[in-house]
């Protein structure tokens, strides 16, 4: 690819990006989603998550895992439960951390 391809590339690249992202911004009224749309961009965050971080958790290199030797297992159950009983995003992430980094490197899971 040449300089004059690359340079085209990426201003057309640049050009989409601004496009797409400042769609609702070009527009002089404001554009008003139906109600079955408001009710499911509730749980697209939620989706999102989970989509993400359920193949991380149960798969490694493409594959379901196959033994009860997995850290990812017990800082998740740690986590969840911390979760659940403080409701504190903070420590949640501290607990299955907390969980996780010692199995991972003392006991080499």
């Amino acid at each position: 690819m040449s300089g004059w391809e690359a340079l085209l590339t990426i201003l057309g690249l640049a050009l989409i990006t601004v496009v797409t992202r400042t769609f609702f911004l070009i527009s002089d009224r404001e554009l008003v989603l139906p109600d079955w749309v408001q009710r499911g961009l509730r749980y697209a965050p939620l989706a999102a998550i989970a989509a993400v971080l359920v193949p991380e958790i149960v798969m490694t290199q493409g594959h379901l895992i196959d033994t009860w030797k997995d850290a990812r297992l017990y800082a998740v159950i740690a986590s969840t439960a911390w979760f659940f009983w403080r409701r504190d995003i903070l420590g949640t992430i501290l607990s299955g951390m907390a969980v996780l980094v010692p199995l991972k490197l003392v006991l080499g899971w």
